[in-house]
């Protein structure tokens, strides 16, 4: 088969395929943890908690009406919710200790291949995010890994979460290409899934570890995507970059 044309952009999902958050909330949770006594709950574990709410939490606010709200205050209310599911009350800790360990997020560090990866690949085409990250976190966690972006588009910018079509859409939109000529870039079947729906040509990137080398829970909605790799230099070696 021959190679599908290069897109003109490429946006990438962030949580998990440029940032491993597992290890970088686990790191960060077991410092909180033992500043509140609570050294014998098990940081992995609360980590996974933390994160498992993510998917509801997107769901539930559109299936609500809710307005929309950034994702630093969806994950606040998940915080607080792990927290009350081990008998911590978020309402006798201190605020400053609970809005840092929020911000947890904003400090996520990259994968090994990351920064070189998308070095690369802006050499040849721009590099922007399409994450349900607010832009504030989004910048936070660049300006600390030196993440290399040409673009910083947070779920502000359309104002609906994925696996929403107007988040692929809007993106594009605001780039001035049509949706096929945008590319996601993402470790999540169910992300690219949800793009290709919507015209976006995929990139598949694999991150056995994001989940701590549990399987990835989308892993159903695996298809054959445009480009597959196992990481973001390999990527840029297919793109030519």
């Amino acid at each position: 088969m021959s190679a599908p044309p290069l897109p003109k952009a490429l946006a990438f999902d962030v949580f998990g395929t440029v940032v491993d958050w597992r290890t970088s909330v686990t790191r960060e949770s077991a410092s909180f943890l033992a500043a509140i006594g609570r050294g014998d709950i098990d940081a992995a574990a609360f980590a996974d908690a933390w994160r498992a709410q993510y998917i509801a939490a997107m769901i539930g606010m559109r299936k609500s009406g809710r307005a929309f709200e950034v994702l630093d205050v969806l994950h606040r209310e998940m915080l607080e919710a792990a927290l009350r599911e081990r008998d911590v009350d978020p309402a006798g800790l201190d605020e400053d200790l609970l809005a840092d360990w929020n911000r947890a997020w904003h400090r996520l560090d990259p994968w090994p291949d990351t920064v070189a990866g998308l070095t690369r690949l802006k050499t040849r085409l721009p590099i922007v995010t399409l994450s349900n990250g607010n832009i504030a976190l989004l910048l936070a966690m660049a300006r600390r890994a030196g993440l290399p972006w040409d673009a910083i588009l947070g779920a502000e910018v359309s104002g609906f979460y994925k696996p929403d079509r107007q988040a692929y859409l809007r993106t594009a939109e605001v780039l001035g290409i049509a949706p096929g000529e945008l590319c996601l870039v993402a470790a999540h079947h169910g992300d690219l899934a949800a793009a290709r729906a919507c015209g976006l040509m995929t990139a598949y990137v694999d991150r056995p570890d994001e989940y701590g080398g549990a399987p990835a829970p989308d892993a159903h909605h695996a298809q054959t995507w445009e480009w597959s790799a196992t990481s973001l230099t390999e990527l840029a070696d297919m793109l030519g970059c």
